[in-house]
């Protein structure tokens, strides 16, 4: 279960780290940044606002990228913006939790994280990476809760819908993971490893043809 998950979330993982590289984190209390001014909800808003605009142009870029390699590019922007919150103690606190996990200390990177999610809940990535630990961890049922709010936060998160596939498919619920796979691959078509797994579960869930 958790080598599965590792390869999903693994490209994710480093995706973050190359955002931000902040000084490790300590093992047993980690430090919380010096606290800032809280941004009017008008600047909130605004970031808010810009950034809903250029994930919508992002998409659509997407929906018409003629190969590989620009739907990869254009990726690459989707996921930055997904990492941009508009708060500079949030932003922080997520780049240390990455540099936790990506040091295989879970705990800790869970713990980074409830404060993530308390100081931006409407913060979809944030509870995407906690879903990501969740998985690594094997706590199925809170990967799932937060798998869920990720998704109700943007339905588009073509990666929190892999890791639903991921899940389902480690329980052997083929119907449910081929479901997720391909809501994932109507919103990028361009995912390889996601198109070889619905490959792989479509003769099975779907029947072969006669």
């Amino acid at each position: 279960m958790v080598a599965a998950a590792a390869i999903w979330f693994g490209a994710a993982i480093s995706a973050s780290l190359a955002q931000s590289r902040p000084e490790s984190p300590s093992k047993h209390e980690p430090q919380a940044p010096a606290p800032q001014a809280a941004k009017p909800p008008a600047e909130v808003g605004k970031h808010e606002a810009d950034s809903g605009a250029t994930l919508d142009r992002l998409f659509a870029r997407l929906a018409q990228a003629k190969d590989d390699d620009e739907a990869a590019g254009i990726t690459r922007q989707i996921e930055r913006r997904w990492m941009q919150s508009g708060s500079d103690t949030a932003d922080l606190l997520m780049g240390r939790a990455v540099v936790a996990l990506a040091a295989g200390d879970q705990p800790l990177a869970v713990e980074l994280l409830d404060r993530v999610v308390t100081i931006r809940p409407a913060w979809a990535e944030a509870w995407n990476k906690r879903a990501t630990v969740f998985t690594l961890m094997g706590d199925q049922q809170r990967a799932v809760a937060d798998i869920q709010k990720t998704l109700s936060l943007e339905p588009r998160h073509f990666g929190a819908l892999s890791g639903l596939g991921t899940i389902f498919s480690a329980n052997d619920d083929d119907k449910h993971a081929l479901d997720a796979y391909r809501r994932a691959l109507a919103i990028n078509p361009f995912l390889d490893a996601v198109k070889e797994r619905v490959k792989r579960l479509e003769p099975d869930v779907d029947g072969r043809d006669l």
